[in-house]
């Protein structure tokens, strides 16, 4: 049986973001975003509010990072989100965490989070309702320990958060249950002949 909960962003999981610029004062401007995906091979949106400090850097700076949260960060991750850096201008140095520059983009990298898309500000789509920052990758860099043998991502060495809109909770990505473009096949040989 069914039950309707009515209006939700129902969407499961969702990804923990660290969205990271440098300010007009070259001070890091990081905040903790679920709001986001990729939007083609080499385009993500993040669906931040324009008021966010870490929005305005990137007006500025017109670059910006984005890493994935991981389970051994998850406390920072979080603060990244609770204190806000219109009212803690701050709040990335306080944690004692590292920025590097990107050599590809004006803006951090945050040595902590094993993995970092570097990105250059593409578009701002800004209507009544809705604000996205368009980003064009221009090079992912990584920490060394999430590669498997063959040199490629293994995404379980990661431990990427995910959040939920239902309670609130992060969780950590689970076991391999597939192969996309291959778990299907036998279906799609009966199905479309």
């Amino acid at each position: 049986m069914r039950k309707n909960l009515g209006v939700l962003p129902a969407v499961y999981p969702m990804p923990v973001l660290m969205v990271a610029s440098y300010d007009k004062n070259n001070t890091v401007q990081i905040l903790n975003a679920a709001w986001g995906m990729i939007c083609a091979e080499d385009k993500i949106a993040l669906f931040i509010d324009k008021e966010h400090a870490t929005t305005k850097a990137i007006m500025q700076s017109k670059a910006f990072t984005v890493s994935l949260a991981d389970k051994s960060h998850i406390d920072v991750a979080d603060y990244f989100g609770i204190a806000t850096g219109n009212k803690y201008p701050d709040k990335f140095a306080k944690t004692g965490f590292h920025a590097e520059k990107s050599s590809f983009v004006n803006a951090p990298i945050i040595s902590e989070f094993p993995l970092t898309m570097e990105c250059e500000l593409q578009d701002i789509l800004d209507s009544s309702i809705l604000h996205a920052v368009i980003g064009k990758i221009k090079n992912v860099s990584v920490d060394e320990k999430i590669l498997d043998d063959d040199g490629k991502v293994n995404p379980s060495k990661i431990e990427a958060l995910v959040f939920d809109q239902f309670k609130s909770g992060y969780y950590v990505i689970g076991d391999k249950v597939g192969q996309a473009w291959n778990s299907g096949k036998d279906l799609f040989s009966k199905y479309c002949k």
